[in-house]
């Protein structure tokens, strides 16, 4: 049987995606991967394939949410 293996991502909505990712990289040290939005969080476990959790901040007004009114998705 399979089974969940990990996060795919974590991605929520701001005002102001930019002061939020500042505020983040110089608070908490989550910084985005050059070339990209938002971070990767890579992980293994024992001798798994390694794997990543995307992280990323979104406009207000993203239509990558789809229809949702959610203000983060995970």
């Amino acid at each position: 049987m399979k089974r969940v293996t990990g996060i795919g991502g974590i991605f929520f909505k701001s005002d102001n995606p930019e002061k939020l990712y500042q505020w983040y990289e110089k608070h908490l040290g989550i910084f985005r991967e050059p070339h990209g939005q938002g971070a990767a969080f890579r992980w293994r476990e024992c001798d798994a394939v390694e794997g990543l959790t995307a992280w990323a901040i979104f406009p207000k007004d993203t239509g990558y949410f789809g229809a949702s009114a959610a203000d983060h998705i995970i």
